[in-house]
């Protein structure tokens, strides 16, 4: 029975194992509150496929996860392990736009950097948080490769700068032409436009909640749970 048991427990450790090497995720259970804890790292791959040398994570991959994450009546809330150096706009968007439109408790944690469209990821979710030497950089948004030099071309820019500073603006306590000077600024950032904060700058900004690290993050997290089950069962009791 003790060996079955054993075997138990190592396949699932092995099952765990596989999850994080695959999606950089894990489920962990405590005090009767399971979190599904999700780790986007590298850079956001979106419609192109990244060369092999590079970290990244995959979008999806992320799509489906979240899915997954606020329908399973197993997980109560959702906590973003955010260390990226932005990528697709496009893909990193729709990440955010699913994160921010869950019903779960989410909390995201900002490490290593936030950037480029790491800053709409780590604002997506209901509280956020940012280690003191984290960074986040904010910059227009760019493009490599052929360029059409047409005025519909910028045109198309300013629309998908627009969308990223609304979200931004919509989903912390930043304000949008604040937002737009880090992004414009030219004495900052060699040979590019844009600004590099820190995490006090950034809570400083109203683009994180909170300085902090994971510990904080997880109490911030499992509040907010143990809150939603309270609700949940003082409307079942009326």
């Amino acid at each position: 029975m003790v060996r079955e048991n054993n075997e138990n427990s190592m396949e699932l450790d092995e099952d765990k194992l596989n999850s994080i090497e695959k999606n950089g995720d894990i489920i962990t259970r405590r005090d009767g509150i399971s979190i599904h804890s999700l780790s986007i790292i590298g850079q956001v791959e979106g419609h192109y496929i990244l060369g092999s040398a590079q970290k990244a994570t995959k979008y999806e991959h992320i799509i489906p996860l979240l899915v997954s994450v606020e329908e399973s009546e197993d997980v109560d809330g959702l906590l973003i392990l955010l260390n990226t150096m932005g990528g697709d706009v496009e893909a990193g968007l729709a990440l955010a736009e699913l994160i921010a439109s869950m019903s779960k408790p989410t909390v995201s944690i900002v490490l290593g950097g936030g950037h480029s469209i790491g800053v709409p990821l780590a604002v997506s979710a209901k509280r956020s948080f940012i280690v003191p030497s984290a960074t986040m950089t904010i910059h227009p948004v760019r493009i490599n490769g052929l360029v059409i030099g047409a005025p519909q071309t910028y045109y198309y820019f300013e629309q998908m700068q627009d969308r990223i500073l609304d979200f931004i603006s919509d989903h912390s306590n930043a304000d949008k032409e604040e937002i737009k000077k880090l992004m414009m600024r030219t004495d900052q950032i060699a040979t590019d436009m844009g600004s590099v904060i820190d995490g006090r700058q950034a809570v400083d900004a109203g683009l994180i909640d909170e300085v902090g690290g994971l510990s904080q993050a997880l109490d911030a997290l499992k509040k907010m749970i143990r809150e939603g089950k309270e609700e949940k069962v003082a409307g079942e009791g009326r």
